[in-house]
């Protein structure tokens, strides 16, 4: 342009005249898009009729959404949609569940396939985007929606452990044999990140007296109700002398207490364990059990 120095009449008109054009032509083409065709089909067909006839044809939800409208539903219904689908699709499905939901799904799938999901949760790692599609592609058939966004990871070994906690105690057993059977390194990784209340024997001395310093006295004393010998008098010993006869004291007078409330205090210990493990004060070590109980 700077090369221009007079530019004929003739051409000025010519490129006013395509400019104009142009613009013409733009100004009418922001009359469409998913918001014109919004508003078209609602004067047309009313409001309901038109987000109906778009949720068919165009993209209205994303990968999160899905995922949140699944999570939203019963567990029977999770499992009415997902019953047949791939293990590893079922395994991506159950590792962003609530885990009471997760567990409650669990035990409607079959053993061979409850033991096939969860092995696939436990080596969940990173969820590759390619699958992350073609797993809302195939969702988004039953739940009216397209994809058009991504979704993060979730799952691997802590998942599992979580997941096996919240089952009984037989169902889970079962399911962490098998799972050690068919991938000794998962299997093992799982077990040492689950965590029972007998499990405190593992502790080392040091640990064990830093999870007592959090413990409730009161929570204590039931949950020693239906105990070992063995992890009764390692805890006794964590403590100081004093508390270790107070303690004994209130389990003398402690009358019958119900299973339930046993198991309640336990698991309240149990998630003080599993939180300074979390933050990094105590270690759960697997071959801790022969050390503290010697």
């Amino acid at each position: 342009m700077s090369a221009f120095e007079i530019i004929d009449y003739r051409v000025k008109k010519r490129v006013i005249e395509d400019f104009y054009g142009i613009v013409s032509q733009s100004s009418i083409a922001t009359l469409g898009g998913a918001s014109y065709a919004q508003k078209t089909l609602e004067m047309a067909k009313g409001d309901f009729r038109a987000s109906s006839i778009l949720g068919r044809v165009a993209p209205v939800g994303s990968s999160v959404q899905i995922i949140e409208e699944i999570a939203a539903l019963e567990p029977r219904q999770i499992f009415n949609l997902i019953r047949n689908e791939q293990p590893q699709t079922i395994a991506f499905i159950i590792s962003y569940l609530h885990i009471s939901k997760a567990s409650s799904l669990i035990k409607m799938l079959s053993s061979e396939m409850r033991e096939e999901v969860v092995e696939r949760i436990g080596s969940m790692e990173s969820t590759a985007l390619e699958l992350v599609n073609k797993v809302v592609r195939t969702l988004a058939r039953n739940l009216e929606y397209d994809e058009k966004q991504t979704f993060n990871q979730s799952g691997g070994v802590r998942r599992v452990a979580d997941l096996l906690n919240s089952l009984d105690k037989d169902t889970s057993k079962a399911v962490l044999a098998r799972l050690e059977e068919k991938n000794p390194a998962i299997g093992n990784a799982v077990r040492k990140k689950m965590f029972s209340f007998e499990d405190l024997l593992r502790l080392q001395p040091g640990d064990l007296q830093r999870v007592t310093r959090e413990i409730d006295m009161g929570d204590l004393t039931i949950a020693l109700k239906s105990t070992n010998p063995n992890l009764r008098d390692a805890i006794l010993g964590s403590i100081s002398k004093r508390a270790a006869e107070t303690l004994k004291e209130e389990m003398e007078l402690l009358g019958p207490v119900r299973l339930r409330e046993v198991e309640a205090a336990q698991d309240k210990i149990i998630n003080i364990v599993r939180k300074l493990e979390e933050d990094g004060e105590i270690t759960i070590d697997q071959e801790g059990a022969d050390r503290v109980l010697v």
